[in-house]
């Protein structure tokens, strides 16, 4: 089971965000997790993974114009499981809104959406998971157990 975790970083906090999503993830058995940033991408890992997360930073309220850029002629996720997180300066800086952005690209590409909300309990992960910069504590939590979240998930659904 390959999860790929595809993510664009302008300062360095979303590739920080990135690797704890993958630190969860690599909680459950039989899962390999690679993180790549849209200027690196393994595309043999990203074709054969059964699972996308893409994380963004949030610009101007919504995800980054370069990771839409990139995804707009991405061929290679479409039936995949897909997730998102995000990162913001600020609380209320529009990071729920990159996530529902991010989500809607993912919808169009063909992509099974899952980012876990209120099913699995506390903490709640309405869209994704989101961090202030590199996260605090909490949300640091929060983005390992999003990340194991989601590959349970995987398993769940193709293995």
């Amino acid at each position: 089971m390959k999860i790929a975790i595809v993510y664009y970083s302008k300062s360095g906090n979303t590739q920080k965000v990135a690797d704890l999503v993958a630190e969860g993830a690599k909680k459950i058995d039989k899962v390999e997790v690679k993180t790549m940033s849209i200027e690196a991408i393994d595309d043999e890992f990203l074709t054969e993974a059964q699972a996308v997360i893409f994380g963004s930073p949030t610009i101007a309220g919504s995800f980054a114009g370069q990771l839409k850029q990139w995804l707009d002629t991405a061929k290679n996720v479409g039936g995949k499981l897909g997730a998102v997180f995000a990162t913001a300066n600020y609380v209320g800086g529009g990071a729920e809104v990159a996530e529902i952005s991010m989500i809607a690209e993912m919808l169009v590409k063909g992509m099974l959406v899952y980012s876990s909300g209120v099913a699995e309990g506390q903490p709640f992960i309405h869209y994704g998971a989101v961090c202030i910069k590199d996260g605090d504590d909490g949300q640091k939590e929060r983005a390992k157990v999003f990340g194991e979240r989601i590959a349970r998930k995987a398993v769940e659904l193709f293995n």
